[in-house]
């Protein structure tokens, strides 16, 4: 974000003036009134939790919270601020806890995103310069009023969402001239600093194919329900207590139809498994398999709207011809390049250099100085995958017509176990809430994630040379009994 917008909507005092209108107990009936074209439907709204996410335990510590107000409903004055974890050109961000919940242990941590709506209205006047310019794809209604448009998508999109990559929406809470949401709370920070952290700014192909699987399931998820992003950035994946990855900011996201279906794929069967599968299931004697796939695609979907941010924006995008589903596949192949390269590929010395690389310079896929043949080839692969996603033409990019179902059966995402993904070991654990995140015990392993396949790669190269040598003379003592050719059991460290 500019430095001047930050300014703008936090200046310093701003802490201490939203505490205090947090714990006042007046609404101004008169502020709502006079600009009810801006505040929020609704003051509050009872807490009723998605089917997904019930058995979460933070909707029983809010219940508790609710049931000490008179109307049963959860209030702001309920809430206490701890420290401010970020500002953006619409909001800000505090982390909170709910009175009487003072067990850092306990499940009543949330952070708190709060929209100043005053601010928002002053600002409104002046935002109609043509590259702000923002037009609601549904009603055709733009103008002065373009960040209030972003401010309802992202409330639009939160109130929908029931994913595990995805932010719960707890609670809608409007008080005197502050519109605020109740949302996770990622203790990790993002993926963005985490980059900044490692060595090169950039992670092992293992540690990536975990981050961007995670992140390819969340947009498959938003693309279902019809929401085309347009945010995608490691800025914005946070990261949770256990490690997995959670997408925040949705105001650019925007809305259109989509028709969910079930295409019909012919699979080739591994040969091993050809002969035994056939009998059973009966399938054709060349080893082919029907599978079903799931498709759910908004191929719909149209904006002539410039946002975003200028490194990740599709070509589409920066010339203005009109954009669909596909820049959030353009941005995906971004992303990935920068989680292996440490980089963004069209990056310049200036923005305008920047977008003009985006629309005339090739990709350039560098090889890791050998390193692809430690990582059993996921290197090639994973140039591969990039370019598919950068392809200009978004009618031939990857996944502009079948979506992250396309891109899941790339060659790099061979050994991601979908439907085990949220209950797989994250490359890094979370340590306290207010520190780093911490690298998790296999990284020195280079085992930073596998799936379970008997071809998974494992190291033992974290062992020191000392311990290396005491092993083979152990197994030069077990030789005489298993016999030379033989092989002990080796330590695994598999994770499915």
């Amino acid at each position: 974000m500019d430095r001047e917008v930050r300014q703008t909507f936090c200046p310093p005092d701003s802490y201490s003036d939203l505490d205090s209108s947090f714990t006042s107990s007046t609404t101004s009936a008169s502020t709502f009134s006079a600009r009810s074209s801006l505040s929020l439907p609704s003051s509050s709204f009872a807490l009723k939790p998605l089917p997904h996410n019930c058995s979460d335990p933070h909707w029983s510590a809010l219940r508790a919270a609710a049931n000490l107000s008179p109307d049963g409903l959860l209030h702001l004055h309920q809430l206490r601020l701890l420290r401010p974890l970020g500002s953006g050109h619409l909001a800000r961000v505090f982390h909170c806890r709910l009175h009487g919940f003072d067990d850092d242990h306990s499940p009543a941590e949330f952070a708190l995103k709060v929209i100043d709506l005053d601010a928002l209205s002053r600002s409104s006047s002046d935002y109609k310069k043509p590259d702000d310019y923002e037009c609601d794809e549904e009603t055709g209604e733009g103008g002065g009023r373009g960040k209030m448009w972003h401010v309802r998508a992202e409330a639009r999109a939160l109130a929908e969402m029931d994913h595990p990559f995805l932010p719960t929406l707890y609670a809608r809470l409007d008080a005197s001239h502050y519109a605020c949401f109740l949302i996770d709370y990622c203790p990790g920070g993002d993926l963005h600093s985490l980059l900044r952290h490692r060595r090169g700014h950039r992670l092992p192909p293992a540690a990536a194919r975990f981050y961007a699987a995670e992140v390819l399931v969340a947009l498959e998820y938003l693309h279902a329900l019809g929401f085309v992003y347009r945010d995608l950035k490691p800025e914005n994946v946070l990261l949770r207590s256990d490690g997995h990855v959670m997408l925040s900011d949705f105001d650019l996201s925007f809305r259109s139809h989509v028709s969910p279906t079930l295409l019909h794929r012919r699979r080739r069967l591994p040969r091993r498994k050809n002969r035994l599968l056939c009998c059973l299931v009966g399938c054709s004697a060349s080893g082919e398999d029907e599978e079903l796939e799931f498709v759910a695609e908004p191929s719909s979907a149209f904006s002539r709207a410039t946002v975003g941010t200028h490194e990740y924006l599709a070509p589409e995008v920066v010339n203005g011809s009109g954009h669909g589903n596909a820049v959030d596949w353009w941005a995906f192949g971004v992303f990935l390049y920068e989680l292996l390269y440490g980089r963004t590929p069209f990056k310049g010395a200036t923005k305008e250099a920047t977008l003009r690389n985006i629309l005339t310079r090739e990709v350039e896929l560098p090889d890791t100085n050998g390193g692809d043949v430690v990582e059993g080839g996921d290197m090639a692969k994973a140039r591969d995958l990039i370019a598919q996603l950068l392809v200009r033409d978004p009618a031939k990019r990857m996944g502009s017509a079948l979506g992250a179902a396309e891109i899941k059966r790339h060659p790099f995402f061979a050994s991601v176990q979908w439907p085990l993904l949220r209950c797989a070991r994250p490359p890094m654990a979370c340590g306290p809430a207010t520190g780093p995140l911490v690298p998790a015990a296999n990284e020195g392993s280079g085992r930073w994630w596998t799936a379970g396949r008997k071809n998974a790669t494992l190291d033992s190269n974290h062992n020191s040379s000392n311990d290396h040598r005491k092993k083979k003379k152990k197994k030069k003592k077990k030789g005489i009994k298993l016999g030379f050719g033989a092989k002990s059991p080796a330590a695994t460290n598999v994770i499915v």
